[in-house]
């Protein structure tokens, strides 16, 4: 099986590389881009926390959130302002940028800007918004639905493919357990792994409780720090999470992002539980249980 390795940057940013036996990396930033101050602000303080722990990064932020559940609900600053500011974050910072886009005409234009570009989990087998993403010939992010088997992301991965891109990360943010909760299974890693392709997971979107307050979604971000370990102890490449400086006020998914507060910590154990694993598998290998 061919493991193939994600190069994220082009032009004058630091290139970000995620796969097999490479440093582990973080894609993370507010969950939507609220005002480009608060997004220059945002980035500042990731960036500095990421220097201190020694770990590459991305910043993620979204211009539009078409998933939100009211009609009232913030759903971003558009896609010309948001692109924007991620293409200044871009320039000022030197660091590779992606954001999700939900139509697939958005596709070029995001394309153009983001280093990354990001399927969303409720559009995963989508075939015109896997092609969009694909022809942005940028690598892909692509969630699994909440609704989807770890075995059958292998069929969006095949469309992706089909579209002439190679590039695509796969990551897990739960999946559904009954109404209003998700649960993470763990051998969905190495499970979408098998596919050839790095695996990454979500920590903010897995503590959701989908629209169990109504018209808004509730979380249990205690639990972040444990699923984090697990996850990275189970084999990610990459680790995605939202973060706000204020998530009270944060204008979306308030209830999940992670406070910002916590994440230099977090980081280094994450990357604490990488390094170990690394060094188990060089001075041990992974061996393959099959089924007799």
């Amino acid at each position: 099986m061919k493991k193939h390795v994600l190069e994220v940057g082009y032009g004058s940013v630091a290139k970000v590389s995620i796969g097999d036996r490479l440093p582990l990396v973080f894609i993370g930033g507010p969950c939507a881009i609220e005002s480009r101050d608060h997004a220059f602000k945002m980035a500042d303080i990731i960036s500095d926390i990421c220097c201190r722990v020694d770990i590459p990064w991305i910043y993620k932020s979204c211009y539009d959130k078409d998933c939100r559940s009211s009609p009232d609900s913030f759903h971003g600053v558009g896609v010309d302002g948001g692109l924007r500011i991620l293409s200044d974050i871009r320039d000022s910072f030197g660091i590779p940028v992606v954001s999700d886009f939900s139509d697939p005409s958005w596709g070029p234009a995001t394309g153009e800007v983001c280093d990354m570009v990001q399927v969303p989990a409720y559009l995963c087998r989508q075939t015109t918004m896997l092609r969009a993403a694909a022809e942005t010939k940028r690598p892909v992010h692509l969630k699994k639905g909440q609704f989807m088997s770890p075995w059958n992301m292998k069929n969006s991965v095949r469309k992706i493919e089909a579209a002439g891109n190679h590039q695509i990360l796969l990551s897990d943010r739960g999946s559904f357990f009954g109404y209003n909760m998700l649960v993470n299974d763990m051998t969905c890693f190495p499970i979408m792994a098998r596919t050839g392709y790095p695996v990454c997971f979500d920590a903010t979107h897995s503590i959701q409780l989908p629209t169990s307050m109504g018209n808004i979604s509730g979380g249990q971000r205690e639990f972040i720090p444990y699923l984090v370990r697990a996850a990275v102890a189970c084999g990610i490449h990459a680790l995605f999470m939202e973060v706000h400086d204020n998530p009270p006020s944060a204008l979306s998914d308030a209830n999940t992002v992670l406070d910002i507060k916590y994440l230099e910590n977090i980081l280094r154990q994450a990357k604490a539980v990488h390094e170990m694993r690394l060094e188990l598998l060089e001075k041990y290998g992974e061996d393959n249980v099959h089924q007799e």
